[in-house]
């Protein structure tokens, strides 16, 4: 079992809109940054599989990262699956939760085997402040 950290924010949205633009694969690089370079779908030969897309995500070392997003849902299950070149497979459960007339968006973040506490740290720090950036983006539209 993992050390994790539940990262939250307050969104003033309806619920509706804000799991509709979680549920669009290519809104991720307006608020995501660590998908800021951009995001693709596969194409054959490509190394994704067929449900991933392809991100050149910074930190993720040499090669591209592929990514698999949740099906659309009215649920408010945002969860995705980011596969690092080695192979890696690091699992992202969000979740869009209605908060009266607004919307609460919670990322879970684990803190994987080699991670140290700083890395961890880090981390944490760094999905806030996506957390915040979504928040911005998700409340202009």
């Amino acid at each position: 079992m993992h050390p994790v950290r539940t990262l939250s924010i307050s969104i003033e949205r309806h619920f509706d809109d804000v799991a509709a633009f979680l549920a669009e694969a290519l809104n991720y690089p307006t608020w995501a940054t660590g998908l800021s370079t951009g995001l693709a779908p596969s194409t054959q030969g490509s190394g994704a599989g067929p449900d991933e897309w392809i991100a050149d995500a910074p930190g993720a070392g040499e090669g591209n990262v592929f990514i698999r997003f949740s099906p659309p849902n009215t649920f408010g299950i945002a969860d995705h699956w980011v596969r690092l070149p080695d192979d890696t497979v690091i699992y992202v459960p969000l979740r869009v939760v209605r908060n009266g007339a607004g919307t609460t968006v919670s990322l879970t973040l684990f803190q994987l085997p080699g991670m140290d506490d700083a890395q961890f740290e880090a981390d944490a720090e760094w999905v806030q402040r996506d957390l915040v950036k979504l928040k911005t983006v998700v409340e202009a539209e």
